[in-house]
């Protein structure tokens, strides 16, 4: 029998660990989860990335934080405290016999399908402060929750435009919010919940702004906010957000008819335009929800913004945005590099570079948002994309004539939380699964064929001064 040294058919060890049901997200979804699965009498991980390292929230990881939290998220023992007061089941979890592991992130699910036939189960990659691990599980629910929608507009990148996802968990899951008075951007019930709840913990809501010419959302919410006094800006974008070295100070809002001006003073500026189900991991597997992978919670249930609303927003935010308003804050992509398709500021711009454009690439079929990150490194940085997702592809429909929907969304990969090199190469790889690596990353001879290799041609090539060898 002939066997390949460089296939990976048989090499993927077994998992760290194994449990029966492994639950992603410690919120009351999947807190009630773990608990139902432990009372089933299974074994049961429940992990959650929170509490987020400090150095990681400053980075809007895995939500908008947009900079305005206090100097409390630098305490790892004030934070878990914090965790277990926002959510008392986590402490009845622990009782139950649930495996709880705090500020530990699921970064990699890997499963058998068409592209990958040779793992030993479903694994899924996780990751503490200290190490990776693989886990193998019976089943997996996904209790992530929802991310943002942002859609950038000039001054966006200052400190104090965050997320309402953001805003909720810096005020209720952490107690760590340094904003005193906000102004809300858009209406439906993310917006008037955000409103509502920063009004009940005593936060001052210097506005609502709407574009929509009468306030969105459901009846209770509706009339709750119309007796609440707070002042609504019907008909309005956000024209500019200014700031001073701590941040925003002011919301600039335009109307649509006539253009006039508002100056709204405010610390924080929260956008609540909509929300999308955090399925990072399901989307970088490529597989498919059934019986051993389940969505609960928020990430079951969020529904997108309609698609003409979403365009409605991006246009109305963008419109008074110019050419280098940042659209891209990782990698200080402008408007203006994004519809020229032009490499990073930090890299050389050859003149032939000048001569592309989003034009010339849509002349050879529809732009794809994948295409536009390598060419431009647009949602490339350590937020991985959660800021700038939604404007590339809201800017990407507007420059083709139709609607977001109808542009394919940016794939994910694996990790899909930044996690230090350090951490995942700690992981333990067995010897017969590191033979054969170079065959794959050869430099500069690049891959070779495995028909080629123990062939005169590899010699050859190896010759002329490849590094290859087998």
């Amino acid at each position: 029998m002939v066997i390949d040294r460089h296939a990976i058919d048989g090499k993927i060890p077994a998992p760290d660990e194994r449990f029966d049901t492994v639950v992603v997200g410690a919120g009351q979804a999947g807190t009630a989860a773990a608990l139902a699965a432990a009372r089933d009498g299974a074994t049961v991980l429940l992990i959650d990335e929170h509490p987020v390292r400090g150095d990681l929230i400053g980075t809007d990881v895995p939500y908008y934080f947009g900079g305005r939290m206090t100097a409390a998220v630098q305490n790892p023992e004030r934070m878990v405290e914090q965790l277990f007061a926002s959510n008392p089941a986590l402490e009845e979890a622990f009782h139950a016999g649930v495996d709880v592991r705090l500020g530990t992130c699921a970064w990699g699910l890997y499963v058998n399908g068409p592209a990958m036939r040779a793992l030993p189960e479903p694994l899924l990659g996780i990751a503490d402060g200290e190490a990776a691990r693989m886990v193998g599980f019976g089943r997996l629910l996904l209790a992530t929750g929802a991310r943002d929608v942002v859609l950038g507009f000039a001054g966006w990148d200052h400190p104090g435009v965050m997320g309402a996802q953001g805003f909720a968990a810096l005020l209720t899951r952490y107690d760590a919010l340094a904003s005193r008075r906000v102004v809300v951007v858009g209406s439906g019930d993310l917006a008037l919940d955000t409103a509502l709840l920063a009004l009940d913990r005593g936060i001052e809501v210097a506005g609502i702004v709407e574009i929509a010419g009468a306030l969105q959302g459901s009846p209770g919410r509706v009339e709750r906010i119309k007796a609440s006094a707070i002042p609504l800006f019907l008909g309005h974008t956000v024209a500019e957000a200014r700031g001073g070295s701590d941040g925003v100070e002011q919301a600039i809002l335009a109307t649509f008819a006539g253009d006039e001006r508002t100056s709204v003073d405010c610390d924080t500026i929260i956008l609540a335009i909509g929300a999308i189900p955090a399925t990072e991991l399901l989307d970088a597997a490529g597989t498919v929800l059934g019986d051993t992978i389940r969505l609960v919670g928020d990430c079951a249930t969020v529904e997108r913004p309609l698609p003409a609303i979403l365009a409605a927003w991006a246009e109305a935010l963008g419109r008074h945005a110019s050419p280098e308003t940042i659209v891209c804050q990782c990698e200080e992509v402008s408007r203006a590099d994004l519809l020229g398709v032009q490499p990073p500021r930090y890299l050389d711009r050859p003149t032939s570079m000048s001569a592309r454009s989003l034009a010339t690439l849509l002349a050879d079929g529809p732009a794809h948002p994948d295409q536009i990150k390598r060419l431009t490194r647009a949602g490339m940085g350590p937020c991985q994309g959660r800021r700038c997702r939604d404007q590339v592809a809201c800017l990407l429909a507007a420059e083709q004539d139709t609607t977001p929907d109808r542009v394919p969304v940016a794939s994910f990969r694996a990790p899909v939380r930044p996690v230090p090199l350090g951490i995942l190469a700690d992981w333990n790889e067995r010897p017969e699964m590191a033979a054969g690596w170079d065959v794959w990353f050869g430099i500069p001879t690049q891959w070779l064929p495995y028909a080629i290799i123990g062939t005169p041609e590899e010699a050859e090539l190896i010759a002329r001064g490849g590094n290859m060898h087998v």
